[in-house]
């Protein structure tokens, strides 16, 4: 009996659902009643910190019987990556199906054979896009844990030790929700289909979307939220800018921010005086060239009355949108990279309780955080500074997702699959 039977008999013939690989730049954006996911109670734990966030991984794949899927950014070889490793080998030895899929590009640090232990125990490791010139601009930025269909995990932790602390003392500031209930087999259903496409070698099934959704509605509580390449309609924007019209008090927490034009009107529209908007950014980065562009648009929100701050104490990492009793929650920045270009998952949950735990944290890091004035911008505005922040902007608000779209418009062309991606609408865009 193969891994995969094994777990099915041991889940009680619990089938793995596995969608057509497709590249189909748009795509129905919600999945017909009939697909979505069952309307029963979601059970949702907050994990404040990457240290959190980790630790809860280690310990439901320890406790896992038939199955763990992983499917992660960036994967480090060291402390943090070698007790993962050794958890996932365990459980493949306990007989539970292991499947690992890791992106070529961000995980490309491994050394050769660092998985072998895992495989010889039974457990499958695949590779998302190895380097190739039609695709190089493509990742699989998702951060996502299932185990034997019963929770999962999802945030802005990659596996590495930066990640592993609380974000004020050491490590990077980061987090995620564990949950129970239907949502899962949503995400089971997803991962199992970028499995799938991850087995092609560049792609070369006609799309990648064909038979997925990019918004699945699990309830009244939770959406999951899909990100594709594509330059068309996206769940994530659309969901937001849906919520944002609504919210009297929105909170962003996001490391890397340079939303698309859209997005800042309506973060900062004229009809939303008087409601509190807040927006937490990286003081200390890893991307500069983000930073640079980021601060390149922070005049723009705080002319209209929108609130920023910098994260002082660590890196910031953390990816959550807050608005009213809403909290977004996953792998996604509100970038360009992160909207148009990347593979990303995100949860939209309303729950009072969840989204009280979210504001309480997201109130104790505005107080290790530095509020911006106009006055203050001025420092940030050198003509020298000047030009940094307009370079930056343009290479990742510009360059960047045209290479992407003109790389997705030739594979499909090449592939035939149709209709190219839809650019009638803005072009928005490298970090982790």
């Amino acid at each position: 009996m193969t891994g995969r039977a094994a777990a099915d008999a041991a889940g009680g013939g619990r089938r793995l659902v596995h969608s057509d690989d497709a590249m189909i730049p748009e795509a129905p954006d919600v999945l017909s009643e009939p697909d979505a996911c069952p309307l029963e109670r979601h059970h949702f734990e907050w994990l404040p910190s990457g240290r959190a966030l980790l630790q809860a991984k280690l310990a439901a794949i320890g406790r896992a019987a038939r199955e763990v899927l992983l499917e992660i950014y960036i994967f480090k070889a060291g402390a943090v990556g070698d007790r993962f490793r050794a958890a996932l080998v365990a459980a493949a030895r306990r007989g539970a199906a292991v499947r690992v899929l890791v992106d070529a590009f961000g995980s490309s640090a491994l050394p050769d054979g660092y998985f072998a232990e895992l495989e010889a125990a039974g457990g499958e490791v695949k590779w998302f896009n190895r380097p190739s010139l039609a695709t190089w601009s493509f990742r699989d930025h998702r951060k996502l844990l299932v185990v034997d269909g019963e929770e999962a995990m999802v945030g802005g932790c990659n596996i590495g030790p930066e990640y592993d602390g609380d974000g004020v003392t050491d490590g990077w500031r980061d987090g995620g929700v564990a949950v129970r209930g239907p949502v899962l087999a949503c995400l089971e259903r997803e991962f199992h289909a970028q499995w799938r496409l991850a087995e092609e070698k560049q792609w070369r099934q006609r799309d990648v979307r064909r038979g997925r959704r990019g918004r699945v509605p699990c309830g009244a509580e939770v959406d999951a939220l899909f990100v594709f390449p594509g330059f068309g309609h996206n769940p994530l924007r659309e969901a937001v800018a849906d919520d944002l019209r609504r919210a009297r008090r929105i909170g962003i927490c996001s490391p890397y921010f340079l939303p698309s034009v859209g997005l800042r009107r309506e973060l900062a529209s004229p009809e939303r005086r008087g409601v509190d908007v807040r927006i937490l950014l990286a003081g200390k980065t890893d991307v500069p060239l983000m930073q640079w562009a980021s601060r390149s648009i922070y005049r723009f929100f705080l002319d209209r009355g929108v609130e920023i701050f910098e994260y002082q104490p660590q890196i910031l990492h953390a990816k959550v949108l807050l608005l009213d009793d809403v909290v977004y929650i996953g792998s996604s920045n509100l970038d360009p990279r992160s909207l148009r270009i990347n593979f990303e998952i995100m949860l939209r949950i309303r729950d009072a309780g969840l989204a009280a735990q979210a504001w309480r944290q997201f109130e104790i890091d505005l107080t290790h955080s530095r509020a911006l004035t106009l006055e203050e911008l001025k420092g940030y505005r050198t003509w020298w500074r000047r030009i940094k922040q307009q370079v930056a902007y343009f290479l990742l608000a510009r360059l960047d997702p045209r290479v992407a779209e003109g790389q997705l418009r030739r594979w499909l062309r090449k592939h035939g699959a149709g209709r190219g991606p839809d650019s009638a609408g803005e072009t928005d865009g490298v970090p982790v």
